[in-house]
Formats: structure tokens, C-alpha cells, sequence
């Protein structure tokens, strides 16, 4: 990965599978943690579901979530070759994964981070939900306006992205 100027930012133009999921995974993160802080720590078993969810679609390109969008008509930016075959879309949504792009390193690194913090939080200190916060309300921010502090990170590093836009 070859070093790199600029601002990183995906496109958001329109509201692509991808860009939902986010939101709603940035969003679960969010409400979770505010409720393992103020409710039941227990809440912090949904945020490590969210980050196995966010592994699993690095992984395999399948996402519980963006199927569910995917079969209520939003179309993907990044389809896999199972989910667009011969020009006909197929019945279940598949990122893609025939190369580690940029945001396919930031499933896997917001899964394992996500995953860890949950988990610490949960029987360690509720300390750590302040980070779990701190994801969740990045990755709502990602969502609205294109812009990510990991994705930024990643890009300057060299990593190829797939969806983006360059400032």
C-alpha cells in the first residue's frame, strides 16, 4: 500500500445498501451502548453482535441487514458476482469480495474493535463504552456526510477503495 494526500470520502449522492447498513449498525451501537451505561449492562451483547455482523460481511460479503434492504428494493453500490449474474440480480445481496478494499478493512477492523470493546465493557469496566459510543457516532457521521476517521486513516496508508469520492 503506497502512501497518499487528500481527504477520503464514499459517495452520498444517494442511499446505497451499504451506506444504510452503516446507519443502522451505527445507530444499534450508539443506543446500545447509551442503554448498557444507563439500563442493563447486557446491552452490550448487541454491540458484539453488530461487530461479529461486521466481521461476517468482511469475511463473506453477507449481511443480514442488507439483504433486508436489498429484497425491500435499494440497490447496492458494490454488488459480489452472486448477487449480479449476467446482468440479473440474484436473490440475496453479497458484497463484494473478490479483492481486500478499503471498506471491506473497515468491516473487519470496526468488527474486531467492537467485538473487543463490547466484550470488555460487559465484564471489565463500563469505561469502554464511551469508545463503542464513540463508533457508533462515527459511523452515523460516516453515513450523513461520507467522511470516516478509520476510512481516512486507511486511504492515507494506501488501501484501494471501491466507493468513494477524492478531495
Amino acid at each position: 500500500m503506497a502512501k497518499r494526500t487528500g481527504v477520503f470520502m464514499v459517495k452520498t449522492n444517494w442511499w446505497y445498501i451499504e451506506r444504510l447498513v452503516w446507519l443502522i449498525a451505527g445507530t444499534d451501537v450508539l443506543v446500545s451502548s447509551l442503554l448498557a451505561a444507563t439500563h442493563h449492562p447486557n446491552w452490550t451483547f448487541s454491540i458484539l453482535f453488530v461487530g461479529l455482523c461486521s466481521i461476517c460481511v468482511a469475511l463473506t460479503g453477507f449481511c443480514i441487514v442488507g439483504n433486508v434492504l436489498y429484497w425491500c428494493g435499494i440497490q447496492p453500490l458494490v454488488p459480489d458476482k452472486k448477487t449480479l449474474q449476467n446482468g440479473k440480480w440474484g436473490s440475496l445481496y453479497f458484497m463484494q469480495t473478490d479483492e481486500w478494499f478499503l471498506e471491506r478493512y473497515i468491516y473487519i477492523f470496526v468488527g474486531v474493535n467492537l467485538s473487543l470493546s463490547s466484550m470488555l465493557a460487559r465484564f471489565v469496566t463500563p469505561s469502554w463504552l464511551f469508545f463503542t459510543g464513540f463508533v457508533g457516532s462515527a459511523t452515523i457521521v460516516f453515513a450523513f456526510t461520507g467522511f470516516c476517521i478509520m476510512a481516512n486513516l486507511l486511504y492515507r496508508l494506501g488501501a484501494e477503495p471501491k466507493m468513494c469520492r477524492f478531495i
